[in-house]
């Protein structure tokens, strides 16, 4: 068989499995403004030939490429993992990609060494290959001191006259190998087949702390608008309202999500439109557009962002159904299909069809939803069920978004198969909801958290764990009393740099619609409660609040590591962040004192004894490597040590 007909020989060099990378590079990775890159890659030819690579990145909207050398990481195994990192300071859509070239003179001087080394007197013949690199590498450079440096060294290499240990000397010096590296021969280097993408967010993105709430249980906007100062002061970054749009009367529930409504029954917020208007208009008892934009206005003061659930679904009532039938689903007899999930059953709520023929005027018709409330505010978007939408239609939206309001930020509330999941934070989702919620056991959290930490997910899944929703009243809690409640703050405010409650947390409520029901008895979704700021949770939610924006460690996913306790039930995990390092301690037993160790490695790099000051009591201990008692209870829940 004949040679490939090819312009150029292949490449000598390969460059594979660069990271990060999700899904062979068809989607970005994520990360935030200030955040570190580290990008990676398998580098190797065959041969012996010594190696330099840097990665080539360019923020978002530059033509000009900047590069930062690359080193191996495992270099004292011969490997061929090779790293290198930098910052990424503006939000956007950056690029970057890898480059590696052979070093013939850094190859040349390592033969040279070892020849030496083995005691071989005559290098006369590779003393003149020297002189041919350094000769090219004079050529090509344009700093006047180091050409002169590679030229004089050229001609004491070159001079036969010269004494040998002197050219040897020469030849290795650590001075000319830098010149030459300074200016490398890159014209037959390797680069990348594809470059690859990175997603940059601000930090919200990554780091902030989410009370939810009804407004119609608050006074409407502006009684929700008078909580703000005391909602900042306890140290939320979000305030996240479930829909506040007009609610249909057709079919709409009653308290307990009974199937008739009751006079004066206001309905489910998720039932969304009646004659006064649908996904842009507001429920009249909530207030005006004006009292909304107060809101976001007094909210953004206070260093709050409001969050707007977004449910593409309509009630009966819905000025949609009318104008735009089409859009509907409707059965053979002609009748609307409702929502449902068998058993569950949505009577007064309609889905939009994404299969109708007019499906580009029905995208756009959301994506007008979504423009208006960002023009009034909203820098965030909880978006109802978007597992049951289309993930094109997903991509699509928060693309067209981000153009115009790049800051916008969406959570998925997705509690589904995990591929979905994975696949909506690829598609473009900033958050998402978790299995957090139901996660019990120490071995449950720590492979799960592991998972999210350092399982490939770190790379384009954002957690937010929230530890109560209006949907969901788990039997932890229902079960554990204020003891659970109080080690699930601390569990979801530590484990994940976003986590979230829904009001009435901090007053323990915790009473189904009936036994084993993840439902909560008079549910707020179907009436509305008289709601204020009490309860006796609010101090170790303000602790804890504080406690994190105070501690960068906290601030981070990637960086948990877990630690031995030799009791299940107790966990315990350090994060580090610089010289900020967090050992958290938390009890999973909401009835009985527990006792046991945390077993501090060696590979956490702290000092052999150092002292640790318990961040919820004020407490200091002096804590050693290795093993240290530890003991909690239902009074005394957790322990968060920072390490002095």
């Amino acid at each position: 068989m004949p040679a490939p007909k090819l312009a150029q020989p292949p490449a000598r060099i390969q460059i594979g499995s660069p990271a990060p990378m999700v899904d062979c590079g068809r989607f970005p990775a994520k990360r935030t403004v200030g955040d570190r890159v580290i990008v990676g890659a398998d580098i190797f030819r065959d041969g012996h030939d010594v190696l330099r690579a840097v990665a080539r990145y360019r923020s978002p909207g530059s033509s000009t490429w900047q590069e930062v050398a690359m080193r191996r990481v495992d270099a004292h195994l011969d490997g061929d993992r090779w790293e290198g990192s930098f910052e990424v300071d503006a939000g956007g859509r950056w690029t970057w990609t890898v480059e590696a070239w052979t070093d013939s003179f850094a190859t040349w001087r390592s033969e040279i060494e070892r020849k030496i080394a083995f005691g071989e007197k005559d290098l006369s013949s590779e003393l003149s290959e020297g002189v041919a690199l350094l000769q090219r590498a004079a050529q090509r450079t344009k700093n006047d001191a180091d050409k002169r440096l590679m030229e004089q060294a050229a001609a004491l290499l070159g001079d036969a006259t010269a004494p040998e240990p002197e050219r040897r000397e020469a030849a290795l010096h650590s001075m000319l190998l830098e010149a030459v590296q300074r200016n490398p021969d890159r014209s037959e280097s390797t680069t990348l087949e594809h470059q690859l993408q990175i997603d940059v967010d601000r930090e919200r993105a990554r780091f902030g702390s989410w009370y939810e709430l009804f407004p119609r249980s608050w006074g409407g906007l502006t009684g929700v608008a008078e909580q703000i100062p005391e909602l900042a002061e306890l140290g939320f970054d979000v305030l996240y309202l479930p829909p506040v749009h007009p609610i249909g009367v057709t079919n709409r529930k009653g308290a307990n999500n009974a199937l008739v409504a009751a006079p004066g029954d206001p309905g489910s917020p998720w039932a969304i439109g009646d004659a006064t208007g649908g996904h842009m208009a507001l429920h009249p008892e909530l207030g005006t557009i004006a009292d909304f934009e107060a809101l976001v206005a007094t909210a953004n003061q206070q260093g709050i962002e409001i969050a707007l659930d977004f449910a593409i679904q309509c009630s009966a009532d819905h000025p949609w159904l009318t104008e735009h039938p089409e859009w509907f689903n409707r059965r053979p007899d002609g009748t609307l299909k409702y929502a449902e999930n068998p058993p569950k059953k949505y009577q007064d709520i309609y889905n939009v069809n994404f299969d109708s023929e007019d499906w580009r005027e029905l995208w756009d018709a959301l994506l007008e939803v979504v423009r208006y409330w960002c023009e009034r505010g909203v820098t965030i978007f909880r978006v109802d069920n978007p597992h049951t939408k289309p993930l094109a239609f997903w991509e699509w939206l928060i693309e067209e978004v981000r153009k115009d309001y790049p800051d916008t930020l969406f959570l998925a509330e997705a509690f589904t198969r995990a591929a979905m999941m994975r696949q909506l934070a690829k598609v473009g989702f900033n958050q998402s909801y978790t299995y957090f919620t139901w996660k019990s056991s120490k071995h449950e959290l720590i492979e799960y958290v592991t998972e999210l930490a350092s399982g490939g997910m770190q790379d384009y899944y954002r957690p937010n764990f929230f530890v109560n929703t209006p949907d969901i009243l788990t039997e932890e809690l229902r079960q554990g009393g204020p003891p659970k409640f109080a080690s699930r703050l601390v569990l979801g405010a530590t484990l994940s740099p976003t986590y979230g409650i829904y009001s009435g947390f901090e007053s323990f409520e915790r009473t189904p619609v009936r036994a084993g029901s993840e439902e909560y008895e008079n549910s707020e979704k179907y009436e509305i409660k008289q709601r204020a700021l009490t309860g006796p949770l609010l101090a170790l939610i303000s602790r804890m609040n504080a406690i994190r924006r105070a501690n960068p460690a906290l601030q981070h996913l990637d960086n948990i590591e877990f630690l031995g306790t030799e009791n299940d039930a107790l966990i315990a995990y350090a994060k580090r962040s610089g010289d900020n390092t967090i050992i958290a301690v938390v009890t999973l037993d909401p009835a009985l004192a527990q006792e046991g160790v945390v077993v501090v490695p060696a590979a956490l790099g702290l000092a052999p004894v150092f002292t640790v000051t318990d961040l919820l009591s004020g407490e200091s201990f002096d804590w050693r490597m290795g093993r240290n008692f530890v003991r909690l209870d239902p009074y005394r829940v957790a322990h968060l040590l920072r390490v002095s």
